[in-house]
């Protein structure tokens, strides 16, 4: 298998580094298709950092997070070798190994201690700043979590995302402490994040897309697709990423493509039968939403003719459904929806043209 470099994401780059050289003031929330390069852009970046900066990095990709303790114990990256029961003198002692690091350092001891105490979120929260207050001494913190939507449901007392958000305006806007980017694919997440009163000029969005044409074209150049073979990529998998990495290791790159959609087309059918024989069930929130066949037809349908259309052009249990299923991928900035995908969007006009014979 080729190795695959990391392909233009000039202009994100240098929004994140225009951001990262200025004083923190904002949360800063990047969201995206999925499979976009989010991720890869991240970790494409951190490492290029100068020296001044030092990086949490929190992933909760994959994560099962169901509970508060869970959450602390990805949040928090536990030191079990130094036995400090001071913030300012563990953090003064942890100086000169800050980085990169995978989590928020804390001793063994201060972590058993906030365990053990009612007011649990506010003792986190308190170490969590007064750890950045001295780490920011010597260095500009930057803290990371990716895959935010994981905590969405947490509950402590109210849900722990509200908590959150509150904290990361107080490290950003009022203490201009620490830089705070949160990471997403889930696209119904951050509409509720978006539409959320409390962080009204209090966050910026950062959109990594596909790549457009010329940026599609110019990475494919790179691996000796012919002129035909560039267009027909263009034509199913459009500028996703792993689309076209995928055709990059093909040895029949039009078999691969009809293989691709193939398998797309199946997938959506396969909801689309669940959806007839049992109801196809979602949750927003607390509430459960249950499709039928007809609801996602119909919600697929006005793909037939348009590439993207306005957010309101589907009802909400529809909306909600086929962004659950990853089909279709709402823009909360642009107030647009579209298909996830290009391989998506030629699955359901093969899907609805099917239906309608």
């Amino acid at each position: 298998m080729r190795n695959i470099e990391f392909h233009n994401r000039e202009n994100e780059m240098k929004e994140i580094m225009a951001i990262l050289d200025a004083k923190p003031t904002l949360i800063t929330f990047i969201y995206g298709p999925i499979n976009s390069g989010k991720t890869e852009l991240i970790n494409r970046i951190v490492p290029q950092l100068p020296g001044e900066y030092a990086v949490f990095y929190i992933n909760l990709r994959g994560r099962f997070i169901k509970s508060y303790e869970e959450f602390l114990d990805v949040l928090f990256e536990i030191d079990e070798e130094r036995k400090i029961e001071n913030v300012k003198e563990y953090a003064k002692a942890i100086l000169k190994d800050l980085k990169i690091i995978g989590g928020i350092p804390i001793p063994i001891t201060l972590f058993e201690k906030i365990f053990e105490r009612k007011e649990r979120s506010k003792d986190v929260f308190r170490y969590i700043e007064s750890f950045m207050v001295e780490i920011s001494k010597k260095y500009i913190p930057v803290l990371i979590l990716d895959e935010l939507q994981v905590i969405g449901d947490v509950k402590i007392d109210d849900l722990l995302i509200y908590k959150l958000f509150n904290f990361f305006i107080r490290l950003t806007k009022e203490l201009h402490l620490c830089h705070v980017f949160a990471v997403s694919s889930d696209s119904l997440f951050i509409e509720r994040v978006y539409s959320e009163a409390m962080l009204q000029g209090r966050g910026r969005y950062l959109r990594v897309d596909d790549f457009d044409k010329a940026e599609t074209v110019d990475f494919l150049e790179k691996y000796g697709f012919s002129n035909d073979e560039k267009e027909l990529a263009w034509e199913y998998c459009g500028g996703k990423p792993v689309c076209l990495i995928e055709l990059i290791n093909a040895k029949d790159r039009a078999e691969k493509l009809h293989e691709l959609l193939q398998i797309r087309i199946g997938q959506i059918e396969g909801l689309i039968e669940d959806a007839k024989e049992f109801g196809y069930k979602v949750y927003y929130g607390e509430e459960e939403i249950v499709l039928n066949e007809e609801h996602i037809l119909k919600g697929l349908e006005v793909f037939e003719n348009e590439e993207y259309v306005k957010a309101n052009a589907l009802p909400k249990s529809v909306k909600i459904g086929l962004i659950n299923a990853n089909i279709l991928f709402l823009d909360p900035v642009k107030r647009i929806i579209k298909p996830q995908s290009k391989l998506d969007l030629l699955a359901i006009r093969a899907i609805i043209s099917q239906s309608k014979r």
